[in-house]
């Protein structure tokens, strides 16, 4: 059974750092873990309540459920017919996870006004935002592409969460062209696909 979940930048945050195969434990103000049976749902849910929140963004994530286990686990109708979830009790979500087909995957994405991202701590791009990141790199990949796929190499996790919103993005205020941008993109994509083709880039350039 395919089922999709809108998360936050934390939440997807945590599914990276176990390689997109498990959602993270519930915390104890959410006894009810619930993904959702149809992606305009998941859309809805990321783009006017999760885009909105303290970190202003909503990504979709699909992924796949053994089928059997999947039938197992209880529907509820919450609203309409099309707001079909699937409730897990938080302390089930272990065995959920266990029985997850193959990876998470982010397939779309929603940004607020004010959207800063997941800042770093380390290398080149630490203490910056989204947006400084972009740009940083957009002019750093004139001058070296190899300390770019460094850059990239060793900040995987900020790559993952904020290409969708570098795509976005119109840099050309901040010094960097379209045509500079694009570059970037392109280059970042290669360089994703050969060390890390087994965590598909959320490709999103939803506004």
């Amino acid at each position: 059974m395919r089922l999709n979940r809108p998360v936050g930048l934390n939440e997807l945050r945590l599914i990276f750092e176990t390689e997109m195969t498990a959602f993270p434990a519930r915390l104890p103000e959410q006894p009810i873990f619930y993904p959702v049976l149809n992606a305009p749902y998941a859309v809805k849910i990321a783009r006017d309540w999760n885009a909105k929140n303290e970190m202003r963004a909503g990504y979709v994530t699909e992924f796949d459920v053994e089928d059997t286990y999947a039938a197992r686990v209880e529907p509820h109708i919450v609203g309409s017919r099309e707001h079909e979830e699937r409730w897990v009790p938080a302390e089930e979500l272990a065995e959920f996870n266990a029985h997850i087909q193959g990876k998470i995957r982010a397939v779309d994405v929603y940004f607020g006004e004010g959207f800063i991202g997941y800042i770093p701590q380390r290398f080149v791009l630490a203490g910056k935002n989204a947006t400084e990141q972009a740009v940083g790199l957009g002019h750093w990949l004139e001058h070296s592409s190899f300390e770019v796929w460094c850059e990239i190499e060793a900040n995987r996790l900020v790559v993952f969460l904020h290409i969708p919103y570098w795509t976005q993005r119109d840099l050309e205020p901040e010094g960097v062209s379209m045509e500079r941008k694009d570059n970037l993109i392109r280059f970042i994509r290669r360089a994703w696909t050969e060390r890390c083709a087994n965590m598909p880039l959320c490709y999103a350039v939803s506004a």
